[in-house]
């Protein structure tokens, strides 16, 4: 087995932000949700996605905490959250973040959201639209019906080439992460292993996340109960599928943000997404659109929720 090096602390990250950020935690709905909290303003919250934990909104944080109060949270299973046994469909998820923004003492909130942390964000809006003033998505549209079409092998000689040239574009993931036990014996204590494949594959510019960074989220998700949390979020898709039909039509203003490759695919996801929603793609950058385009987020972000 090999171990990774031990991470800073999510007080010591949080202290190492430009400006006052601290780390705290909140029982809400039944659960335990880490959280990092800064500025002032009206309040934002940031969700993230997998394998990454509040720390992917480091280098957005500090500008965004001159407009607003930051929230940037660990959903339930990630990082310094609970982990429990069940709970993990986005219906779920999206309740535990309205009650904690009633347990910060917000009536709603702006919302944005990166891959499942854009999926747990369209289900918060659709289902409590009194919470969520503005939403933003990034690089994730919602589970739809053809998620469950998506092929055990490359459908096309586009993604085969992705794969075999280092780049994104064919999410055999998501079939892992529907595996029992299998993921948890592989990947404990060998999680940087994915860490690296998946950046790999899906930046644009490697440079743009460091070793620290790499480190942190490896160490976030080393331990079998992190990794089963993190499969958890895939393993419910067809009943996060199924919930939407219950919702009624978002109009809630939403922006999507998209890697350029993923533009027309997400614009096509988007379409019927809600009465207000846009398509913007962001140049140069893969997946992992904060932490590779920052200002450019940061520029989406105020601008588009400054329209409220």
């Amino acid at each position: 087995m090999v171990s990774t090096p031990v991470a800073p602390t999510d007080a010591e990250l949080a202290a190492s932000l430009d400006g006052e950020f601290t780390s705290a935690h909140a029982e809400v709905n039944g659960t335990r949700l880490h959280y990092v909290s800064g500025g002032a303003g009206d309040p934002l919250v940031l969700l993230g996605g997998w394998p990454q934990t509040w720390w992917q909104f480091r280098k957005i944080m500090p500008e965004l905490a001159r407009r607003f109060r930051v929230i940037a949270v660990d959903m339930r299973g990630m990082g310094g959250s609970a982990k429990p046994e069940t709970g993990y469909d986005k219906k779920t998820m999206a309740a535990d973040i309205r009650a904690l923004i009633g347990h910060l003492g917000h009536e709603s909130a702006f919302v944005a959201g990166h891959d499942i942390g854009a999926s747990v964000g369209y289900h918060l809006t659709a289902g409590f639209p009194r919470a969520v003033r503005r939403l933003v998505t990034m690089d994730l549209g919602v589970p739809v019906e053809s998620w469950l079409a998506i092929p055990m092998l490359p459908a096309s000689d586009e993604q085969v080439a992705a794969l075999t040239e280092g780049r994104g574009g064919y999410p055999w993931w998501f079939a892992f992460n529907q595996l029992q036990e299998l993921p948890e014996r592989l990947l404990d204590g060998r999680f940087r292993l994915l860490v690296d494949w998946l950046y790999g594959h899906m930046l644009v510019d490697q440079a743009s996340v460091d070793e620290q960074a790499r480190r942190v989220y490896a160490h976030a998700y080393e331990s079998p109960e992190a990794i089963r949390a993190g499969n958890r979020w895939y393993q419910t898709m067809r009943q996060d599928v199924a919930d939407l039909d219950a919702y009624p039509p978002v109009t809630t203003p939403i922006l999507t943000l998209a890697a350029e490759d993923n533009y027309a695919l997400l614009r096509e996801q988007m379409a019927d997404r809600g009465t207000d929603v846009h398509v913007v793609a962001v140049p140069g950058s893969g997946h992992y659109i904060p932490e590779e385009q920052p200002e450019f987020v940061v520029d989406q972000l105020t601008t588009f929720f400054a329209q409220s």
